[in-house]
């Protein structure tokens, strides 16, 4: 594994880095999968606080954020077995029962009398954790040099579906209501469902003829409990910081419906940025060096934003932090799972991507849990306070890693 800064070996610079027409179309069609899901959830984000409110049940600060985080909580529980399954049956069949699984959570949700209902809903769409077989089969139908910008893609399409969400969100949630939005939803992962059996290329046979992977090689692996742990965290503070974000932008002078003249500039400059930077920095060995400084980055976001917490705050300063946030956030989303295809053996890289997944969604769900709790017992203060100290922790936790630019690790035998 070479060094995280230094030049690529010269094996891997001859290497095509043009994603071939079958790469292209594997990172197309899964990335509209992750888009339509993606779709589903955020545009339940920028409303659901205030339209829970309306509910039996609403006016309880910890408990909408319990409801908001809970699909997070059902998608720890399952997306290591989704992820161990699409090793087991073949990617493909698991991605379109998940899929399965969230419209019908999306239909509960709709049909929900009281707060209560809609977190049974949310619980049931959390149920449908496809993340980890659609991210395993796109890591089987590219190549190691191209890896990175097909997540980066997949990365592309769930912020662009985050700003779309942004700005239909409010339109949406007054025109049909949140058993609307949420009955969107469920339409959107009919959609996905049908992407998969008519657009996404065919599923590589190989994995089905390997020796079955270990638990134990997944767990073990110091590097993959690094990125793990820092998908977690990344996770936490992002759905965390949405529990006291709005209410600032108000305070800043900015309306409800309005928040997207920020939140959009904010995320479409942020990818603007991240593409004329990832790919060359990472071509020329430096993805450590970006991926560290983009945690650091992060710190100082949720500093900046705690700072403002003891002020009136600024349109331009929100702005500001949020463009950088983003722009830190779309660099680690897209690099990570780049980062666990690589280091997993390939015969346990569906059980290796559902680890990962499973963090991630633990994270949405503390995120929830905690940055409700904190929001009502300490304000914005304490709840920015904690998201710069997780930060600050993972930029420590992850110091000592490398960036593996080599070939994936290669199966692992029964006997070994």
């Amino acid at each position: 594994m070479p060094q995280a800064n230094a030049p690529l070996e010269s094996a891997s610079v001859s290497l095509s880095t043009r994603m071939t027409a079958t790469e292209l179309r594997a990172s197309f069609s899964l990335s509209s999968i992750f888009a339509l899901r993606m779709l589903g959830l955020f545009l339940i984000l920028p409303v659901f606080a205030t339209e829970a409110a309306r509910y039996p049940g609403g006016d309880d600060a910890a408990m909408v954020g319990l409801t908001m985080g809970m699909y997070g909580l059902t998608q720890a529980m399952l997306q290591f077995l989704y992820g161990l399954a699409s090793d087991r049956v073949g990617r493909k069949r698991v991605i379109v029962f998940g899929l399965l699984v969230f419209a019908v959570g999306g239909a509960v949700a709709a049909l929900a009398p009281s707060l209560f209902w809609l977190a049974v809903g949310r619980a049931i769409q959390g149920a449908g954790a496809v993340s980890a077989a659609v991210t395993a089969l796109l890591a089987d139908q590219t190549r190691d040099e191209v890896r990175t910008k097909s997540m980066a893609l997949v990365g592309a399409s769930i912020g662009l579906m985050f700003a779309l969400s942004l700005v239909a969100a409010p339109v949406l949630a007054a025109g049909i209501g949140l058993v609307g939005i949420f009955a969107l939803t469920a339409t959107l992962a009919l959609l996905g469902v049908a992407a998969v059996v008519w657009w996404v290329p065919a599923e590589p046979q190989q994995h089905k003829n390997l020796p079955r992977g270990k638990l134990r090689d997944v767990l073990g692996s110091v590097a993959l409990m690094r990125l793990n742990l820092g998908v977690f965290i990344l996770h936490a503070v992002q759905l965390a910081m949405w529990l006291a974000l709005p209410a600032m932008l108000v305070q800043a002078g900015l309306p409800h419906d309005d928040h997207w003249q920020v939140y959009l500039p904010a995320v479409l400059g942020s990818f603007v940025l991240m593409g004329g930077s990832l790919f060359q920095l990472e071509k020329r060995g430096y993805l450590r060096a970006v991926f560290l400084s983009s945690i650091g980055l992060t710190v100082l976001v949720q500093l900046g934003l705690w700072w403002l917490t003891h002020k009136t705050p600024g349109l331009l300063a929100l702005g500001s932090l949020l463009f950088v946030f983003f722009y830190a956030f779309n660099v680690l989303e897209a690099s990570q799972p780049s980062m666990v295809s690589r280091q997993a053996p390939t015969n346990a890289r569906g059980a290796a991507i559902g680890v990962y997944n499973t963090l991630q969604s633990l994270g949405f769900f503390a995120g929830g849990l905690g940055g409700g709790w904190l929001v009502k017992h300490g304000g914005a203060q304490a709840l920015f306070a904690a998201c710069a100290g997780l930060m600050l922790l993972w930029l420590l936790v992850a110091w000592p890693m490398q960036a593996n630019q080599g070939k994936a690790t290669e199966p692992i035998s029964k006997a070994g």
